[in-house]
């Protein structure tokens, strides 16, 4: 094998393994076949076209230190500024539960009235005391405009029905 041919081999290897970490990242994500041989590839390159084997390995064992030290450098780094909490849901908005969202005490509605804002049909929205509230009703039709009143609340639903009704 001609030196040239060798070193363009040796290239091509590297190119390889950069191209199976690629496929392992982004389509097949896990560390299975393509991520291995995707590092084999890579060191098998350098190997190849460094001078000698000791060269070669100083290299790599230079370069995956200097990751290990980058890779704590960032963590530290970004425990520091917070990047962290900005890409996930903190504790300040959480109970022990789970997330729970603010409501209003819908049991004070019972009895009141006000006006369907859409078409109930059975459900849409209403304005009872100034609030827009999701509303459902027994399963009549309620035209956009028209008075109703709060039957009952079940949990978060809000029971109504025409204001005219008995």
């Amino acid at each position: 094998m001609t030196p040239q041919l060798f070193v363009w081999a040796a290239a091509l290897l590297l190119l390889l393994g950069i191209a199976a970490l690629i496929v392992e990242i982004f389509i097949l994500p896990g560390f299975g076949i393509a991520g291995i041989t995707g590092i084999v590839f890579i060191v098998w390159g350098i190997i190849l076209l460094a001078v000698d084997f000791s060269q070669a390995t100083t290299a790599l064992v230079w370069g995956l230190v200097l990751t290990v030290v980058f890779f704590f450098v960032a963590l530290k780094l970004f425990k520091r500024l917070d990047i962290f909490q900005r890409l996930t849901l903190g504790t300040r908005q959480q109970s022990e539960a789970g997330y729970i969202a603010p409501q209003p005490e819908l049991s004070l509605l019972i009895g009141k009235t006000g006006t369907a804002l859409t078409t109930l049909r059975p459900s849409g929205a209403a304005e009872i005391l100034g609030q827009r509230i999701d509303v459902i009703t027994d399963g009549e039709f309620i035209s956009a405009g028209m008075t109703i009143e709060v039957l009952r609340v079940e949990g978060v639903r809000v029971v109504v029905r025409s204001a005219g009704k008995n």
